[in-house]
């Protein structure tokens, strides 16, 4: 596995508006939480995928990304490896091509189906730091 170049990461971030987050607690303690807070006040629409909530940061929650019938540019997950691959399969049936797993998530299994569909696949890397870094605004 390895993960596309910082000028690709960059342009990524840089170009996107929308991003699903899979496994996004409505719990202000938890990771996904403060990760997507902060992404959402940096201009990201933020939709929330978690069947055990109904709203998290204002917008509604969705229990499957086909669920969504928006536009997404960037999967956002914060869920175990293990599940990574049951993930990839329902990313492959939406409109984005981007599939990023969060710091300490990483899954070959997926990583290899997502690239053979295409995705550009980012794993073991915080969103938030890598915007932090990367992109200047």
């Amino acid at each position: 596995m390895q993960n596309p170049s910082n000028n690709v990461i960059r342009e990524i971030l840089e170009s996107a508006k929308t991003i699903a987050v899979v496994g996004l607690s409505d719990n202000p303690e938890r990771t996904s939480y403060q990760i997507s807070k902060i992404m959402q006040d940096v201009g990201y629409r933020i939709i929330p995928v978690n069947p055990t909530v109904d709203e998290v940061l204002g917008e509604k929650s969705y229990d499957s990304l086909s669920e969504i019938k928006e536009p997404i540019d960037i999967i956002n997950v914060f869920r175990r490896p293990e599940f990574l691959p049951e993930i990839a399969k329902e990313a492959q049936e939406t409109d984005c091509n981007v599939f990023w797993a969060q710091q300490g998530i990483t899954n070959e299994e997926a990583y290899d189906y997502l690239t053979e569909k295409g995705f550009t696949v980012i794993m073991d890397l915080c969103i938030k730091v890598a915007h932090a870094v990367l992109v200047k605004k």
